[in-house]
């Protein structure tokens, strides 16, 4: 049953996604993971986008590496061994949009998880990035030590964006136990 909700989840951030990016915008993906976000991203950004990946874990890296090698994407791709919140000494161009998928590497070490004031970072420097009209999808999980008290830090720290500036949502299943994913999202506001 969770792997339902899971989909659920990320599917409605890829839908989200799929709403805003086009061809040749400039994404980023904050979690490469296994490189599925990262994949998504560069079929939608098109041979005249770019995407930058970022993972804290070599592993992480070289598994986005090798699924955007069998694409025939990763010509499209800038990989970043780093935290993502050093956005900021890497990516120099305004964004459409960057994606987190928060917790640990599916199939890696457990203890590796993303931390709130780092996601906080990152956010601010994607904020700074992003252009009008662009967004943020994050989804968050709390079924691992830690992923409770970083869902609350995130909620916390996106209710008090400037309402003028940015929308925020909170997408969540509210009748399941097993607590699946949630996905937030930030709209940056076109100007007007």
């Amino acid at each position: 049953m969770e792997a339902d909700i899971l989909k659920k989840a990320i599917k409605l951030s890829k839908d989200i996604l799929k709403m805003v990016v086009e061809n040749g915008d400039i994404a980023v993906d904050c979690t490469a993971g296994n490189g599925k976000d990262t994949i998504y991203l560069s079929e939608l950004i098109g041979k005249n986008g770019k995407v930058y990946s970022f993972d804290i874990q070599e592993k992480a890296i070289d598994n986005t590496k090798k699924a955007l090698m069998e694409k025939e994407l990763l010509n499209r791709t800038v990989l970043i061994c780093d935290g993502h919140e050093n956005i900021l000494q890497y990516v120099k161009e305004d964004i459409k949009c960057a994606v987190f998928n928060l917790g640990y590497l599916p199939g890696g070490d457990h203890s590796i998880t993303t931390l709130p004031q780092n996601v906080i970072k990152a956010i601010e420097g994607c904020l700074e990035l992003l252009q009008p009209g662009g967004i943020i999808t994050i989804v968050c999980y709390t079924g691992y030590d830690g992923g409770k008290i970083e869902l609350n830090t995130l909620i916390n720290y996106l209710s008090n964006l400037d309402q003028k500036k940015y929308s925020v949502a909170n997408y969540k299943i509210t009748n399941q136990i097993n607590e699946p994913p949630q996905l937030l999202v930030i709209e940056k506001h076109k100007q007007g």
